[in-house]
């Protein structure tokens, strides 16, 4: 199995959502967890980002405000295992934030030998 991250961004600074309609996904987000961690896919659930942040970069270590994000902002993360990249992509189909506008970008996690 390999590890793959889950980005869940939003096309929005903001979400589209209501304050209720965010309540009413809050139990499809822990089931889609809960799912996920009973097969054995889950190893890390992640967590919600705030929207502020600073980027740090160059060769000077240039501090500045940011992320700001040009057509989406990264919203969360979550790592999972899967049997490879094909079965990544099915798990974040079950994502229950594709039924707003959210984009889950799914990445290979680079394993490193120490």
């Amino acid at each position: 199995m390999a590890q793959f991250l889950f980005l869940c961004r939003s096309p929005h600074e903001q979400p589209t959502l209501s304050p209720a309609q965010m309540q009413q996904t809050i139990p499809k987000w822990h089931a889609w967890f809960q799912e996920l961690s009973a097969n054995g896919h889950l190893t890390e659930r992640g967590n919600p980002l705030e929207r502020e942040g600073k980027l740090v970069r160059g060769s000077k270590k240039n501090v500045t405000d940011g992320p700001f994000a040009e057509k989406d902002l990264v919203m969360g993360y979550t790592i999972v295992e899967a049997h490879d990249f094909n079965h990544a992509c099915r798990l974040a189909e079950g994502c229950p934030g594709l039924s707003t506008e959210m984009l889950v970008e799914v990445r290979p996690v680079l394993q490193i030998s120490p």
